[in-house]
């Protein structure tokens, strides 16, 4: 499994942090790329001071001590020529996760000003997957008319909206849940949550 994985400033900290911390424990290897936004809005969510993808990926280990399988290559969020920025390297799908209203307008006009709006691009005129995790409510009509034409486009919008039945305890459940269904997607085998049995 090669991904993108590109935290895009909106609230919702704990659907990166979930999926990032099963991502570690997991075969494969991640290009991930964080907003300056998404540095803020997490060390704000978690309390603490974050100020590179380093950083968070430390938080994380340190936090919930994960099994340490999967390599993670950094990529500068400002940095439109890095290699993920091109067709010609290769990944198997990319992820947005929280994806704010902002990039999901970017990606949906074509626009590419930052190294998770290109590679967005890119993912979606190679005809990779795109895993686009909105993390906004209410939505207004322009919220919803670009993540129609997103869909449209070939991406998969998954919003962050946990469900109940498996009982959540703590938080941390109801981002495992939005972490499993990203994993799903994938068609990577997740045990975070209960498949639902009827």
């Amino acid at each position: 499994m090669r991904l993108v994985v590109g935290l895009a400033g909106a609230s919702g900290s704990i659907y990166a942090a979930r999926f990032l911390r099963a991502l570690m424990e997991k075969e494969g290897e991640t290009y991930l790329t964080v907003s300056p936004a998404s540095l803020r809005i997490f060390s704000e969510e978690y309390e603490t001071k974050v100020d590179s993808p380093e950083a968070i990926l430390s938080f994380i280990t340190e936090k919930w001590n994960p099994k340490q399988i999967h390599k993670f290559h950094i990529r500068n969020f400002f940095d439109i020529g890095s290699d993920i920025a091109s067709g010609s390297n290769v990944w198997d799908a990319m992820v947005v996760v929280p994806c704010s209203m902002k990039t999901v307008a970017s990606m949906n006009a074509g626009l590419t000003e930052n190294l998770i709006e290109r590679a967005a691009d890119v993912t979606l005129k190679e005809r990779r997957r795109l895993i686009v995790v909105p993390r906004e409510t209410p939505f207004n009509r322009i919220h919803l008319r670009n993540l129609l034409s997103l869909d449209e486009a070939g991406a998969i919008i998954l919003p962050a909206s946990p469900g109940f039945y498996q009982m959540p305890k703590t938080l941390d459940d109801l981002g495992d849940f939005i972490a499993g269904r990203i994993f799903n997607l994938l068609g990577v085998d997740q045990t975070l949550f209960p498949k639902w049995e009827g």
